[in-house]
């Protein structure tokens, strides 16, 4: 009896760890809600046709001339918000960096690429494997997302709630949350950047719960249970299609706001099957590579990601022959 009493408690306990977490975690939330923020102007993009044959997902987004000067570091401040440590720097060229380490730095920096090479709007990032900041240290694998001066972070937007309502485009990055397996789906990782008095870019800010698992099961507090970060072997073993329903393409998601995924249809899973499928074998472990994966880890994520493009090809491919 005496055992079965500590197993119970024990139990309590976790329940009460988890709703203080989850409370922490929405208290923050809406605290970030109050700040006024500028409204956009021009037009809102999330993504744009490009040639996807033609990017270099070593480079990424910023390109080659965009790769941080550390020459010279400067320390400006810490960052205040978010879960992870992060400082904001300025690199030997005069550009400001905000860097991130730990263990989203490296999924981060591969989803970034991968999303980007389909024509999505994404940060502009870099992994460093060294960096030494003046006052803080040296850290290893960090990720260097640029914050150039131009650009104007405003405020958030809602996957529920934007101007993408029913576009391929909104629903194809709805598909890609679940490709990376994505268990980080709140607004408040989504950013409004205006690049521009002409131009809104409508971004996912945040990608690094990424390439690992999501949780074990749909249960509200316990959804947290079995979650991994950055584990190819993880990454490998899980599945992106759960099957078709009534012409719509049902994900393997598990976790809160589970509703976002749903109303996939087939049309719009060709879209993004139609443009994965056009990414290189060299592409991808470029996205990976350019990450500081080893070349073992870059194997087996390279292969998840293939047999993720090939679920999606297949699901669209089974549902258009049954529909003729």
């Amino acid at each position: 009896m005496y055992i079965k009493a500590r197993i119970y408690r024990a139990f309590l306990l976790l329940i009460v760890l988890f709703m203080v977490a989850s409370g922490s975690y929405a208290q923050k939330s809406k605290s970030k809600k109050t700040k006024a923020k500028p409204q956009p102007t021009g037009q809102a993009v999330m993504w744009e046709k490009v040639n996807v044959e033609d990017r270099d997902l070593f480079a990424g987004p910023g390109g080659e001339e965009m790769r941080p000067d550390l020459s010279k570091i400067e320390f400006i401040e810490q960052e205040k918000h978010g879960y992870n440590k992060k400082y904001r720097i300025k690199d030997g060229a005069g550009r400001v960096w905000v860097t991130k380490y730990g263990r989203e730095a490296k999924p981060e920096t591969a989803a970034v690429r991968l999303l980007w090479a389909l024509g999505y709007k994404t940060e502009i990032n870099y992994l460093v494997p060294t960096i030494t900041i003046p006052g803080k240290g040296t850290l290893h694998d960090a990720r260097l997302e640029a914050r150039p001066a131009d650009f104007k972070r405003l405020g958030e937007w809602k996957w529920r709630d934007n101007p993408f309502t029913g576009t391929n485009e909104l629903q194809g990055l709805k598909m890609m949350m679940v490709f990376f397996a994505n268990w980080d789906i709140y607004d408040l990782q989504n950013k409004i950047v205006q690049v521009s008095p002409d131009e809104s870019d409508y971004i996912v800010s945040d990608l690094g719960a990424t390439f690992g698992r999501l949780g074990n099961n749909n249960l509200p507090i316990f959804y947290r249970l079995g979650r991994k970060i950055g584990k190819p072997g993880a990454y490998l073993k899980g599945k992106f299609v759960k099957g078709v329903k009534n012409g719509q393409v049902l994900l393997a998601y598990k976790g809160k706001n589970r509703d976002v995924f749903k109303g996939i249809t087939l049309e719009q899973a060709r879209w993004l099957a139609d443009l994965l499928n056009r990414l290189s074998d060299k592409q991808i472990r470029d996205a990976f590579r350019a990450a500081n994966y080893s070349p073992a880890d870059i194997d087996i994520l390279t292969q998840a990601v293939k047999n993720r493009i090939k679920e999606l090809d297949r699901a669209a491919v089974e549902t258009n022959l049954a529909g003729r």
